[in-house]
């Protein structure tokens, strides 16, 4: 293993020291319903218990004339290493809460981590 490769792995167990979630992520895939035969859109997870850190800020936006209106941006930390699709929906341990977020952003990645914007999960259409 040479110098750089070294730094690279020093740095990737430094960022996933901050790492105090879990998160599984689903999928939505196409289930045949065995006794219907019918086939439909379900979440089905395809990773568990993945280290995280889940990141929340506040946005507020003032408009002229009209009240001040705050948001949250929700900003998913991890592993570079795993495949997580846009629009999968991801649920979120942290700090002893479990919140769960739809319709996940394209992945930055980065050589050490990613990160994934989420919209928080409103419920099933």
């Amino acid at each position: 293993m040479n110098a750089l490769e070294k730094a690279r792995q020093l740095m990737q167990k430094a960022i996933e020291s901050l790492y105090d979630g879990k998160c599984t992520v689903y999928e939505y895939q196409s289930i045949k319903d065995p006794i219907t035969k019918i086939t439909k859109k379900e979440p089905v997870p395809v990773l568990m218990d993945q280290p995280c850190r889940l990141s929340i800020t506040n946005v507020t936006s003032a408009e002229t004339g009209t009240a001040a209106s705050i948001s949250q941006a929700a900003k998913l930390f991890i592993s570079a290493n795993l495949s997580i699709k846009p629009g999968s929906k991801i649920s979120v341990t942290q700090n002893g809460i479990t919140t769960e977020y739809q319709r996940s952003g394209q992945p930055a990645q980065y050589s050490n981590h990613q990160e994934i914007s989420l919209e928080l999960f409103k419920g099933w259409a």
